[in-house]
């Protein structure tokens, strides 16, 4: 089943968010994940606007999200993004 991994991010150094975000797509697509959505604009059409920064992407399973998170080379990432963002990771199974 089709994984979702949601993520919601405050940035506070964008130019150190930057070093991170050079890291993450070869993680990803090591892991066969996919970007669906990696910031950009936003319309807010109901409730209230948050400036965080959100990024959406795909895998095979919840248990790929799993194995990309734990990867030494996404915790050498995280370490990168440290003091860069406060960031929430979300994952949610998908409909088939």
């Amino acid at each position: 089943m089709p994984a979702y991994l949601i993520v919601r991010a405050k940035i506070t150094d964008m130019q150190q968010y930057q070093e991170y975000m050079k890291l993450t797509p070869a993680i990803v697509e090591k892991y066969g994940g996919q970007f669906i959505i990696r910031g950009g604009d936003k319309v807010v059409l109901e409730g209230p606007d948050s400036s965080e920064r959100i990024v959406m992407l795909k895998f095979d399973s919840v248990d790929a999200v799993r194995r990309m998170y734990n990867s030494d080379e996404y915790q050498a990432a995280i370490k990168v993004r440290a003091g860069a963002a406060d960031a929430s990771f979300i994952v949610m199974e998908g409909l088939e």
